[in-house]
């Protein structure tokens, strides 16, 4: 499990930060109709080579994510 904060409306998506169960990911897409939920599946799937999947947080900014 991976717990994540999200940015939203950022310039780029990108890992701002990891500490060890927790990271902040800044989001190119808006908290609007899932978009940005979307964007951090594809970006964090991309980034770590695994499926992602959202555990829990859709309307949060608070994210727990499983990776496979």
């Amino acid at each position: 499990e991976l717990h994540v904060r999200v940015k939203p409306n950022a310039v780029k998506s990108e890992i701002l930060s990891k500490e060890k169960d927790k990271w902040l990911v800044a989001i190119a897409a808006p908290a609007d109709k899932d978009k940005a939920n979307k964007e951090l599946v594809r970006f964090l799937s991309k980034e770590l080579k695994k499926k992602v999947l959202m555990k829990s947080g859709l309307r949060s900014r608070e994210k727990t994510l499983v990776l496979e």
